[in-house]
């Protein structure tokens, strides 16, 4: 595998891969069982959009997996020098790429090129119900401070449907 950094013209790929890997995972997919669209969009669509927010952000810290010459996964990462945090909100492969320590490269990449940063710690989230990730994060040092819960109120007042 071969890491390399981020270009614009990756973004589409990045996505596609993000889509497929979060199925199951996602926050906004959830909200969507809950309570459909939101707005005509799907939570592909919003899960897509974080993907892209990462590439403005900072698109310095996202790297990118190929072998043979195809992108297969990537993470990304933006830091707080004033906090010495490093954050790391999306990492994704393709299937036939998981479970082979690809994961584990990449997020060593990132860890390395936070300590070349001069940070001092790193974050990455994870949702209770992705086994996968909870053992590698702990697995590479990572411990856990917290656990969150997600809370969703519609914002449309009871009583709309009956003024209409």
């Amino acid at each position: 595998m071969k890491i390399r950094p981020y270009q614009p013209t990756d973004l589409e790929t990045l996505q596609a891969i993000t889509v497929e890997a979060f199925q199951g995972v996602s926050i906004d997919e959830g909200i969507e069982r809950k309570f459909g669209l939101i707005q005509g969009h799907d939570w592909k669509w919003r899960k897509a959009g974080h993907v892209e927010a990462d590439s403005r952000r900072e698109p310095e810290g996202i790297f990118v997996a190929e072998l043979d010459d195809r992108i297969v996964g990537y993470i990304s990462t933006w830091h707080d020098p004033a906090a010495g945090i490093g954050y790391i909100p999306n990492m994704a492969f393709v299937p036939e790429c998981r479970g082979q320590g690809m994961g584990r490269q990449l997020l060593e990449h990132a860890l390395a090129h936070f300590r070349n940063l001069g940070l001092s710690l790193a974050k990455i989230e994870t949702l209770e119900q992705n086994a996968v990730g909870n053992h590698l994060y702990t697995s590479l040092g990572f411990q856990e401070v917290a656990r969150q819960v997600h809370f969703v109120a519609p914002l449309a007042s009871p009583d709309a449907d009956a003024q209409t």
